[in-house]
Parts: C-alpha cells; sequence; structure tokens
C-alpha cells in the first residue's frame, strides 16, 4: 500500500511510520519539517526491516502555502494514494484573553488550513485501488463534542472540533468516488504536546500503543466506517 503520515517526526507520527514500514510492501511517505528526525526515522527502519520502502519529505505545514514541489516529490515516491494519515498537529496552551492573533492564525494554519490544501492537491491520486483510499484525521478529545473541555486550550480544541467536522463534510463530497473519510478523537497520550498540554501530568498510553491503534484503523477500517467521529480514549468520562 502507499501510505502518507504527517507529523512524523516525533510522538504517534513517528512510530506509525516506523509500523508502517515494517511490512515491506508498504511505501510509506514520512513528513515533517524536521529532516533530522526524520532521516533518523528512516535509518532505524532500514536497519531494522531490511526491504523497508520509507521516504522522508521535509514539509512544514505552518507555511502560508505548500511548495510547487510538494506533489512531484511526493509522486517520485509513490504514484497513488491508498491512506493518508494527517496527524500533524500543533497546540497553544494559554488563556483565552492572553491569546495573540498570530497564535491562533498559525495554529488554524497547520491543524486545519495546510490539511485543506493537501487533500485537494491529493484527490486526483486517490481512489485509484479496488480497496477504498482512507483518509484518517487525527483529532482528540478536546475537540470531541460533549467532551471536558480545559482551560488554555480553547483555539487547540477549536481546530481539533473543525477537523472532525471536515472530515464529516468531505465524507459525503467523496461519496462513490471510493474514498473513506474518518477522524479519531485520541484521548491522554505521553507525547510532547501532551505534556505542553499538561505539564507534570503522566499519561497512561505510550505513543507506540496508540501508533499500534492507528495503523490497524488506518488499514482496515475504511471497510467499516465513513464519516465518523470516533472517540479514542480508556479514561472516563
Amino acid at each position: 500500500m502507499n501510505i502518507i503520515v504527517t507529523g512524523a517526526s516525533r510522538g504517534i507520527g513517528y512510530e506509525l511510520g516506523r509500523l508502517f514500514a515494517t511490512d515491506i510492501n508498504n511505501k510509506v511517505v514520512v513528513i515533517a519539517r524536521n529532516r533530522l528526525k526524520l532521516e533518523q526515522l528512516r535509518r532505524e527502519c532500514v536497519s531494522q526491516y531490511p526491504g523497508a520502502k520509507i521516504f522522508p519529505l521535509v514539509l512544514d505545514l505552518a507555511e502560508e502555502r505548500l511548495p510547487a514541489s510538494f506533489i512531484p516529490q511526493l509522486m517520485a515516491c509513490i504514484g497513488s494514494v491508498d491512506v493518508l494519515v494527517n496527524n500533524a498537529g500543533t497546540l497553544v496552551n494559554k488563556p483565552f484573553e492572553e491569546l495573540e492573533q498570530q497564535e491562533v492564525e498559525s495554529l488554524f494554519r497547520v491543524n486545519i488550513l495546510s490539511l485543506f490544501e493537501m487533500m485537494r492537491l491529493l484527490i486526483p491520486y486517490m481512489g485509484k485501488g479496488e480497496r477504498p483510499t482512507h483518509i484518517v484525521n487525527i483529532s482528540s478529545m478536546g475537540g470531541f463534542q460533549g467532551s471536558r473541555k480545559y482551560a488554555g486550550l480553547s483555539a487547540y480544541s477549536a481546530s481539533k472540533a473543525a477537523l472532525a467536522c471536515l472530515t464529516e463534510c468531505l465524507a459525503e463530497e467523496f461519496a462513490g468516488r471510493n474514498i473513506s473519510v474518518n477522524c479519531l478523537c485520541l484521548g491522554a497520550v505521553q507525547t510532547e504536546m501532551f505534556t505542553q498540554a499538561f505539564p507534570g501530568e503522566r499519561a497512561l498510553m505510550t505513543p507506540l500503543k496508540m501508533a499500534h491503534f492507528v495503523r490497524d484503523f488506518s488499514m482496515n477500517g475504511a471497510g467499516f466506517y465513513n464519516g465518523k467521529i470516533i472517540p479514542v480514549s480508556a479514561t472516563l468520562p
């Protein structure tokens, strides 16, 4: 399968890229802005899984537009897209009254606007195989309607709620085109972003354990779900 994972330089995305690469039949494009981390991931995969096909692609989703070279670079690695995991995200932990416009715009650029642009560019390369292309948007329980919300995370949670709604809309728009779109709203996972959101706290879930779930869902979920917003949290409420 031809697979793209964004936000692959750390946390869940890093582990997810590595898990996909364990199958030498997969071609895995890992995207992030940190070239050194992506190269480290590639070296680990090639060393541990001889024959692994993993391709680092350096891209800063905070930039105003994706570069014109994005699609040519991508298509040099894979000719079509079977799985797209929109995992990249950023977070601002600050009281609502102290948020600056630039911070909010930058956050929404990474968490929402870059996804709009990327998916528009990739649609011509999706839905070409027998199995449906699966777009998996990684949201947060903070963006899940009715879930507990936390002070300081208003902009982040709002952007993740927008991602959930976008998922429902795209599932409808792509109906009949062999493209499924689903959204996973993840609970607490011990990542750098979790530490930024909740300083001093510890999450029970590890990035690797969550990456196993996301990998399995990405590979198999399109046959069972479309347009669904799925909470992935072992804690209450």
